[in-house]
């Protein structure tokens, strides 16, 4: 296609063209740049025009004796759980040209370079919303024991092996993919170049499997996740986009190009999720009088104030020490003080208690 010099030609057949050309490009550059496109259940019903598809997960079958079903005069009905995704995020990126902005490059070299980046911001939202449901929905809140991250992967990968429930008798490997925060996968990466015969190309980037597990790398992770393991389809992510629309802004040259999607991400099988959590470092603390002081805990979000067991309220944690007042305690004792440190918007895992601390009340 020749270089469109015009923004007008936006509005034509040629522009109409050049626009569902770029759209295909953007869509195509999304589904290869996403983690989440491979991992996602794509056995879903419905129309998603009406706001919502459904993901069905059916029970495993249960034998019976020979001619039970002749005896009953009926077989045993499919048992489904269905799985409701709502397509409630609405989403859109609208930007203005104007004739300055198109002396350089031209109208088509303009919007050759914002696809790019409208591209790249898709992938960064949908992969975001995609990890964060898993981490939130995780049945499994993992904390692998081993002695290497070799090991502590084995230790993983055996856990989500030997699921069983009325849906699954066990899940084979093949089934697994392995998403890592950059940090866990350098470890990872480190860890094979000192072993002996890691059949792995120790120049290559990516190590693509790991015990007969996909593994990857992303930065879209939650923070504090360090790995997400999950059976492939566990999550569902429908997306739907309209191609590339232009139109002239009232009362001015510039004309409007837009891109419209909506998604919505929800977990089908939160069984079959295991999220590696960080654990936040244990709080610090000390009691004067009856005021109780929290030294900060990084990346913590709130502090759990317990006595003799038994929560007695909470406190935000922040970049100084956080202070808790214990007055309200009046019968005269004395009492156990400990604290918790959370952040749950971020998934992290919940910090051991801390030591305790003796409030007495006279």
């Amino acid at each position: 296609m020749a270089r469109i010099e015009s923004l007008n030609i936006l509005l034509d057949p040629t522009g109409h063209a050049f626009l569902a050309e770029l759209y295909g490009k953007v869509i195509a550059n999304v589904q290869k740049q996403t983690i989440s496109a491979g991992l996602k259940n794509a056995d879903l019903s419905g129309d998603p025009t009406t706001g919502s598809v459904e993901a069905n997960r059916y029970q495993n079958s249960v034998s019976k004796a020979y001619k039970t079903a002749r005896t009953g005069g009926k077989g045993e009905a499919i048992k489904a759980k269905p799985v409701t995704i709502k397509i409630d995020v609405d989403r859109e990126i609208v930007e203005e040209l104007e004739a300055k902005d198109i002396k350089l490059y031209g109208v088509d070299g303009v919007l050759e370079r914002r696809a790019v980046n409208h591209a790249m911001s898709m992938v960064r939202e949908l992969e975001e919303a995609f990890f964060l449901k898993a981490a939130a929905g995780a049945e499994h809140d993992t904390d692998p024991t081993g002695a290497d991250i070799g090991k502590q992967l084995e230790n993983l990968f055996g856990r989500l092996e030997k699921t069983r429930s009325e849906y699954v008798n066990g899940v084979d490997r093949s089934m697994f993919d392995l998403v890592l925060d950059v940090d866990t996968y350098s470890d990872v990466r480190n860890f094979l170049d000192v072993q002996e015969n890691p059949n792995v190309d120790t120049a290559a980037e990516k190590f693509g499997m790991f015990h007969g597990v996909r593994v990857y790398s992303s930065v879209y992770l939650p923070d504090g996740i360090k790995g997400i393991l999950m059976v492939r389809g566990s999550v569902a992510q429908p997306v739907m986009s309209a191609p590339y629309g232009a139109e002239r802004i009232p009362l001015s040259q510039a004309f409007a190009v837009e891109l419209f999607y909506n998604y919505g991400t929800e977990v089908v099988t939160p069984d079959l999720i295991h999220a590696w959590k960080r654990q936040l470092t244990k709080p610090v603390i000390a009691i004067s009088s009856t005021t109780l002081t929290i030294q900060p805990v990084a990346n913590a979000a709130v502090f759990d104030v317990y006595v003799d067991d038994v929560k007695h309220g909470s406190v935000a944690a922040g970049a100084a020490a956080s202070t808790y007042s214990l007055a309200a305690i009046v019968a005269a004792d004395t009492y156990a003080v400990t604290v918790i440190a959370r952040n749950d918007d971020e998934a992290y895992k919940a910090s051991a208690v801390s030591e305790s601390a003796s409030l007495v009340v006279a």
